[in-house]
């Protein structure tokens, strides 16, 4: 049991640490609003603002704890628990520190916007520590009793949150949304779970591989088959791939800004490093059952993703197509079947997570008057306002659309040489093209951003100085600092990152080679 609990503490920390949290705010927020004899407190609005403060800044440091303990669990000897349903290996490891540092960023770039939007509540982060737990609990998982347990406990947490501004009639209706539609993709896993064991006898990932062992030409029989189809699909929901995606622009568009940022990147990366395990350990054999799918999913979440973004106008909306082709990119990695996919998979994961929190930093800075902007032509003249933040913007923006030297170029890169690799060339030609299509609109930022005029902007010859643009109404409040420290750092990461790209690579290549020891026929 202690070598168990060991193995589980970045997990237990998140979850013990969150109960304790919610107590605390629980019993800090009655004190407050109910005075002696029953009278209401005369300050309790600002002790309500600070132990929200303190719960939020709490959960950060809880999960940098975690990430830390993730890390010394990685120099365990004995890397597996609970009778082989948890595994830490470095896929593990790896997948589990950017899932536990995305959600601490998240909840740092949230402090502010909560407090100015009258959203501070100290349940907000309790709920995220718990989704990061359950985050946690899938990347770990190592049978489908564990897999569906921490998919659970992340989604229940994150239907809440998508409607924390219960107000407004946006976010309700995107909670709403989320919650029917990851309920009836919850169904489909369980669905096809529920038939893989029962085909199979076993919950375990490796006994399933071991049962539905193929012949050379690797094709399941059809109720396998069937199984597999089920469970492809709950996840597929989860990662907002095609035709499962029909929730993202909504959610993105209707939900409060820092919880998209969220959105956008802890628990992509959760779903996917379960889809990686899931199909690699219990299916590595049975390439020609699942490859095709995957080809399917990748076509149609670049196509889509890229073509459908063009006439949104809603920046926030814009960022759920891309993360929509941004996934399908990525998914060409997986198509490829091959070891070098895997790991060119997490590789390109690894820098959509940097260019997703940048980009969202500077969403999340786009405030004229006190007002929250989130048109996209209320970026124009931003470079003349706000020359860092539209600097930022347009790097990240580069990098996005994968123009070289920017590191989406080299996420990009590594998953089409894959799929070369792997003989796929329509699939990569798709892809080249559909990056071509994409580039459209990030470009189109830039253009806004650099070449248009602000709405009641000065048009004679003298540039206003940079006083008169603070006076200005129609000019973008300074940008907070923790979003320009984010902002700057992720967009100098894929501004540089091609001058020294090789850690990031191995990383990769070291999770993968940790997923590929239980796999078959991939290599």
């Amino acid at each position: 049991m202690a070598h168990n609990l060991i193995l589980i503490l970045p997990e237990l920390v998140l979850f013990i640490g969150a109960m304790g949290l919610l107590l605390l705010g629980a019993y800090y927020k009655e004190a407050g609003a109910v005075g002696v004899m029953g009278e209401a407190a005369p300050h309790n609005t600002s002790n309500s603002r600070s132990i929200n403060r303190i719960v939020s800044n709490s959960a950060i440091g809880l999960l940098v704890v975690a990430s830390a303990l993730t890390f010394l669990d990685a120099r365990h000897s004995a890397p597996q628990a609970f009778n082989g349903a948890f595994i830490m290996d470095d896929f593990a490891v790896l997948f589990k520190v950017m899932i536990f540092l995305s959600t601490a960023l998240a909840l740092l770039m949230a402090q502010r916007f909560m407090a100015r939007e009258k959203l501070e509540r100290f349940e907000f982060p309790v709920l995220l520590l718990l989704a990061a737990c359950g985050m946690g609990v899938m990347v770990s998982a190592n049978n489908m009793i564990a897999a569906y347990m921490g998919l659970e406990l992340q989604s229940l947490a994150l239907y809440v949150v998508a409607a924390i501004k219960r107000d407004s009639l946006r976010a309700t209706e995107a909670g709403l949304k989320y919650f029917v539609l990851g309920a009836l993709s919850s169904g489909l896993l369980l669905y096809g779970m529920s038939l893989l064991y029962g085909l199979s006898g076993s919950v375990e990932f490796s006994a399933i591989a071991s049962v539905f062992s193929t012949s050379s030409e690797g094709v399941l029989p059809v109720a396998q088959t069937v199984g597999l189809v089920f469970v492809m699909a709950g996840l597929a929901f989860k990662v907002s791939a095609v035709p499962f995606h029909m929730w993202t622009p909504d959610v993105y568009e209707g939900a409060p800004t820092p919880v998209t940022a969220f959105f956008a990147a802890a628990p992509k990366l959760a779903a996917m490093a379960l889809f990686l395990r899931l199909i690699t350990t219990a299916f590595p054999d049975a390439i020609a059952a699942w490859q095709q799918i995957f080809v399917f999913l990748a076509i149609a979440g670049m196509v889509l993703g890229s073509f459908a973004a063009i006439g949104q106008h809603n920046i926030k909306r814009l960022m759920a197509y891309s993360s929509i082709a941004h996934i399908g990119f990525a998914l060409v990695g997986f198509a490829a079947a091959t070891s070098a996919g895997i790991s060119s998979v997490i590789f390109y994961m690894m820098l959509y997570l940097t260019m997703t929190l940048g980009t969202f930093a500077c969403i999340l800075a786009m405030r004229r008057g006190g007002v929250m902007l989130e048109q996209i032509s209320d970026l124009a003249g931003l470079s003349r306002s706000r020359p860092f933040m539209a600097a930022c913007l347009a790097v990240l923006m580069f990098s996005l659309a994968g123009i070289p030297p920017m590191a989406g170029f080299f996420g990009k890169l590594f998953v089409f040489r894959a799929a070369i690799e792997a003989e796929l060339y329509a699939l990569a030609i798709i892809g080249v093209l559909a990056s071509v299509v994409g580039a459209f609109y990030y470009l189109r930022i830039i253009k806004i951003m650099y070449l248009d005029a602000a709405a009641g902007a000065e048009t004679d010859d003298a540039a206003p100085t940079h006083d008169d643009l603070d006076d200005r109404s129609d000019v973008n409040e300074a940008m907070p600092r923790e979003l320009a420290v984010i902002a700057g750092v992720f967009a100098g990461v894929s501004l540089f990152f091609f001058i020294y790209p090789a850690p990031l690579i191995e990383l990769a290549t070291l999770a993968s080679d940790a997923l590929m020891a239980t796999g078959g026929a991939i290599k």
